[in-house]
């Protein structure tokens, strides 16, 4: 069972590929041309790359590898990934080997667990491709960014078939073919957004944690969505808008006062369409921002580095739509918004 691809904090590479490890969640993006081509970003006057987006493909047994990839023919993929994926993390390095690549979800056939995460564009045309892989006691768990995955998979998939999740690691590509996973964090929530009780997933959840999987099944899954949105709307406008990682943002009084007024905005525009947020959460997000590696960048500023298509609309965008609806005032994230949006597609013709 493996997993490629997806959205922040989590797109990259996650592996089964041993019973004693049955998952790794790595970030970043693979970029394939008959074979994989440098990730740091396309330089002027280079040729012309192409970014794949994959979704998460499982195989009926735990440790049995799969992996399905979009846009993408299996074969020329399979070779490099056996032979060349590689991850360092201080919480265990790997190399992927033996990796079962399909780029058709009915050669899988159904499945138990979906981890889902492409970037938030993809949502519905890789939600049709999943259906083959649905059955009666299918659970498709999204990892994407944003607030709004459910709502859209559920009536593609089914309302008992979807299941929100979210995600913390923070990793990025050192050279082709290596991940390398900055800092320690690697742990995924779940649920379903109204809290109701699944039998199924829970006992999924519980065979991950027995495997070493930092994996918390809970009853505020509406909640934990919000409370990684509040941080990404935060960490991606303002690394990607001030070109600087999360140390140099932290360091500038200006930069990191810009910084939390962006995730307290996106706050009030929550609570606004009825999240509730703990009387304790402003100090929660304080210690969980000081915890970031210093070299961190959302993976917003990575694509806008790089020339690669922005989630900026479900972001910052998500934030102003939403402020918009509610009457909550939104003026930085709408600055952030105005600034990257001429990106939002991709690097503009005629820069670098």
């Amino acid at each position: 069972m493996a997993w490629v691809e997806g959205s922040e904090g989590h797109e990259g590479l996650a592996v089964w590929h041993d019973p004693q490890v049955w998952l790794r969640l790595t970030p970043g993006y693979w970029y394939f041309d008959n074979d994989i081509l440098p990730a740091e970003g396309r330089r002027c006057g280079s040729r012309s790359w192409r970014r794949v987006p994959s979704a998460v493909i499982t195989a009926r047994a735990w440790p049995q590898p799969a992996m399905m990839s979009r846009s993408l023919r299996a074969e020329p993929m399979a070779k490099p990934f056996a032979e060349r994926a590689k991850v360092e993390s201080a919480l265990g390095d790997l190399h992927l080997k033996n990796v079962q690549v399909t780029d058709d979800s009915k050669r899988v056939g159904q499945v138990d667990v979906v981890l889902f995460a492409v970037k938030l564009w993809d949502t519905e045309s890789a939600g049709e491709q999943t259906r083959p892989l649905v059955g009666r006691d299918t659970r498709v768990i999204t990892l994407q960014n944003g607030v709004d995955s459910v709502e859209r998979l559920a009536p593609i998939l089914g309302d008992d078939v979807t299941i929100g999740g979210a995600t913390y690691v923070a990793a990025n590509i050192a050279r082709p073919g290596l991940i390398r996973q900055t800092g320690t964090a690697a742990k995924i929530h779940c649920g379903r957004v109204d809290g109701r009780r699944d039998a199924l997933l829970a006992g999924y959840v519980q065979q991950m944690k027995s495997a070493g999987i930092d994996i918390t099944l809970t009853d505020h899954m509406l909640f934990e969505i919000w409370k990684k949105f509040v941080v990404l709307s935060g960490t991606s406008a303002i690394t990607a808008s001030t070109r600087q990682p999360l140390g140099a943002v932290r360091d500038d009084t200006d930069m990191r006062a810009l910084f939390f007024r962006l995730m307290h905005e996106t706050m009030s525009v929550g609570h606004a369409a009825g999240v509730r947020f703990p009387p304790e959460f402003p100090a929660e997000l304080e210690r969980l921002v000081a915890s970031f590696p210093p070299t961190m960048k959302a993976s917003m500023a990575n694509d806008l580095e790089a020339g690669n298509r922005l989630e900026l609309d479900w972001l910052a965008g998500k934030v102003v739509a939403l402020g918009r609806k509610h009457g909550v005032p939104t003026p930085a994230q709408e600055a952030v918004y105005a600034i990257l949006k001429p990106y939002r597609m991709g690097r503009m013709p005629g820069t670098c």
